[in-house]
C-alpha cells in the first residue's frame, strides 16, 4: 500500500471511530396511517410446489430502494415462518428475513415441503420498520 492510500485508510478509520453513532430512533421513518403491505399471491391456504412466485403489494406509500431516503417510501422484507425481529432496529438479512432492497415487487421462493407462514414488513432506506409499522397479514401456504 502506498503512503497516500495508507493516509486515506487511516483517515476513514478515524472518522468512523469518532463519528457519532446513529441510534435506532435516528434511523426510523414515518409511515402514513393508511399505508398497507399485502401479499398479492399466493393466496392464503394455497398448496404450492417447492418453488413458487410471491407477489408483493403496497398501498399508501411508494417503493424506494434501500439507501434512498425518501418520505413515505420503503422496500419489502419477506418474513418466512415468523422469525423474531425488533421493530426498532434494522432488519437482519437471514434465510427467514429476505430483503428486497432494489424495491422488487416479487420473488421466486423455494421452501421445504410442509406448512409455512409468509408475511411482509416494509423497511425504510436503512431496513428499519417505520414508526407506524407497515406489516401485512400473515398467510399460510402448504408446500408439497
Amino acid at each position: 500500500m502506498n503512503f497516500k492510500a495508507f493516509c486515506v485508510a487511516l483517515l476513514c478509520a478515524l472518522v468512523f471511530l469518532v463519528a457519532p453513532k446513529a441510534s435506532a430512533q435516528d434511523l426510523m421513518s414515518h409511515a402514513p396511517n393508511e399505508a398497507q403491505a399485502y401479499i398479492i399471491e399466493p393466496a392464503d391456504g394455497a398448496i404450492l410446489p417447492e418453488t413458487f412466485t410471491v407477489k408483493f403489494g403496497l398501498s399508501g406509500m411508494d417503493l424506494a430502494p434501500a439507501g434512498v431516503m425518501q418520505e413515505n417510501a420503503g422496500h419489502h422484507h419477506l418474513l418466512i415462518d415468523r422469525p423474531e425481529f425488533d421493530l426498532a432496529t434494522s432488519l437482519p438479512s437471514t434465510e427467514q428475513i429476505r430483503h428486497f432492497g432494489k424495491a422488487q415487487t416479487e420473488t421466486q421462493l423455494t421452501l421445504t415441503p410442509g406448512k409455512h407462514t409468509l408475511q411482509l414488513v416494509l423497511g425504510n432506506y436503512a431496513h428499519v420498520p417505520h414508526d407506524n409499522p407497515v406489516i401485512s397479514e400473515p398467510i399460510q401456504v402448504i408446500v408439497e
